[in-house]
């Protein structure tokens, strides 16, 4: 069995990899920089240097794959959600030419909107094109990942706040990234299903910024507390770390379009609920940060 696994260094790829490796399968790694793999990792691996915005490269190292970890990576695009879309768009003609089986995409919660979750959209649209193959697709929408806490740490340290620009009394799933490595893995490494699929990845609990900042203060050992802020403080601040027009307002949308009253697509259910608690992530993680 053939398993192309992309962006291995990122915070589920890096759960991905080991586990294919222990279940006996030697995987193909597509990376940008091979050096960032260790070096256990790459005797045990196929690794390629490729850049998932090069649509060639992407179907030559896809060649001959059985089954695709599919992740829409970061890019540098003035529109993200046009970059996210290329990005797609290249792993969608990659399935299609290459005839592979079996697709598991890293997406979201808020990608079935299609239009009107910032940056989401983008990945709403590799659902859409991946459909459009007739292959077999899994697309995994995720809860927010622990992981974007690391965003967090000065303000944490310095300031013991915690900011968003949602109600801090409204709920989502919060999840370790870790987990949706395991869903993910299980996944690729299962033949025995077909079609076209979502399956959330929700973590343990829906948590309010509240409970996450009371979480977050016993598990840290400093006090933490939540604090809504508006729309444009939060473009005032990204605007000052650089980022454009349009990627100032796919940052903003990813949160936007949970005040509307949108229900997402994809209830909690016990097969969307992972195990590791964000106070566990929380002392393990971030502590040491602070």
């Amino acid at each position: 069995m053939r398993i192309v696994v992309t962006t291995p260094t990122g915070h589920v790829g890096s759960r991905v990899v080991p586990l294919l490796l222990q279940a006996g399968v030697r995987p193909t790694l597509l990376v940008r920089d091979p050096a960032r793999l260790s070096e256990n990792v790459r005797e045990r691996a196929e690794v390629v240097r490729c850049d998932q915005g090069d649509g060639e490269a992407v179907v030559r190292a896809t060649e001959g794959a059985d089954a695709l970890f599919w992740v829409d990576p970061p890019t540098d695009d003035e529109d993200p959600v046009e970059g996210y879309a290329r990005m797609g768009a290249n792993a969608a003609r990659a399935v299609r030419e290459n005839g592979i089986g079996r697709t598991v995409f890293l997406s979201s919660a808020g990608a079935e909107k299609r239009s009107g979750a910032g940056e989401i959209d983008g990945l709403g649209r590799t659902e859409e094109m991946l459909n459009a193959t007739g292959a077999h697709v899994l697309h995994l929408r995720c809860g927010f990942f622990y992981t974007n806490l690391f965003f967090e740490v000065e303000t944490l340290r310095t300031e013991g706040v915690l900011r968003t620009t949602l109600p801090l009394d409204y709920p989502m799933p919060w999840v370790d990234p870790r987990d949706i490595g395991d869903v993910a893995a299980a996944r690729l490494l299962s033949p025995g299903w077909t079609g076209q699929h979502t399956q959330a990845v929700h973590g343990p609990a829906d948590l309010t910024y509240t409970e996450a900042a009371a979480i977050l203060t016993e598990s840290v050992g400093r006090p933490v507390r939540a604090e809504q802020i508006s729309d444009d403080e939060l473009r005032a601040g990204l605007r000052a770390a650089g980022l454009g027009a349009q990627q100032v307002e796919g940052v903003v949308g990813m949160s936007a379009w949970m005040r509307d009253g949108f229900r997402p697509e994809d209830p909690r259910t016990p097969l969307t609920t992972t195990p590791t608690t964000l106070g566990s992530w929380a002392w393990e993680q971030l502590r040491p940060l602070l």
